[in-house]
C-alpha cells in the first residue's frame, strides 16, 4: 500500500514538474517572439530615418545651391 502511495506521489510530482516546465518554456518563447516583432519594427523605423536623413542632406544642398545662384 505504501509503495502504491509513493508511486502515485512520484507520478504526480513528475507530471506537475513537466507541466510547469512546459508552460514556462511556452511563455518564454511567446515573449521572445513578441520582442522579436518589436525589434523588427524598430529596425524598420531606423532604416526609414536613415534614408530620410540622407534625403534631407540632399535637399539642404539643393537649397544652398539655389541660394548661391
Amino acid at each position: 500500500m505504501e509503495v502504491i502511495v509513493a508511486g502515485m506521489s512520484l507520478i504526480g510530482t513528475l507530471v506537475g514538474t513537466f507541466t510547469g516546465v512546459t508552460v514556462s518554456a511556452n511563455l518564454t518563447n511567446y515573449r521572445i517572439e513578441q520582442l522579436e516583432k518589436k525589434v523588427a519594427e524598430h529596425n524598420k523605423v531606423v532604416e526609414r530615418t536613415y534614408k530620410l536623413e540622407g534625403q534631407m542632406l540632399e535637399v539642404q544642398h539643393d537649397i544652398r545651391d539655389m541660394k548661391n545662384l
